[in-house]
């Protein structure tokens, strides 16, 4: 799915998933979704805070370099392992939900949410569909 500039269109759509979810974090520093998160919701706000920010260092990292790699087989592997997270990351919100402390029902937050399941509904569908064969 490449266009004649170079452009690779499922990138993209991989890209803009990841975008969403990446802002979604940015947002859930906003609603104090450490209250939230069974690793750190028993903290004091100071302390869970730090925590939730410190594990994303490595968290994202790894997500970067990962699908970043040259390696396709990897990369591949990385991007259908997110796309399957952003899925999964929709149904933990919709879980947590009934939570007191969840605050994500406004438009913005909603739109990150769910818009990065969809992108990875999406994405992961058409690397499926347009998977290289093992054998070739």
């Amino acid at each position: 799915m490449n266009n004649r500039s170079g452009l690779n269109f499922l990138d993209l759509l991989f890209s803009l998933g990841l975008a969403l979810l990446l802002t979604h974090e940015m947002d859930a520093m906003t609603h104090s979704e450490w209250r939230i998160l069974p690793l750190t919701s028993w903290l004091q706000d100071q302390t869970g805070m730090f925590y939730f920010v410190i594990m994303h260092v490595p968290a994202f990292a790894l997500i970067l370099w990962l699908t970043a790699s040259t390696s396709p087989t990897l990369r591949w592997r990385a991007q259908a392992g997110i796309d399957i997270f952003l899925m999964v990351h929709v149904g933990l919100h919709t879980l947590f939900s009934g939570h007191p402390e969840y605050h994500f029902d406004g438009l913005l937050s909603l739109a990150l949410i769910y818009g990065a399941g969809v992108f990875g509904l999406l994405h992961l569908m058409l690397i499926l569909a347009h998977r290289p064969s093992q054998n070739a």
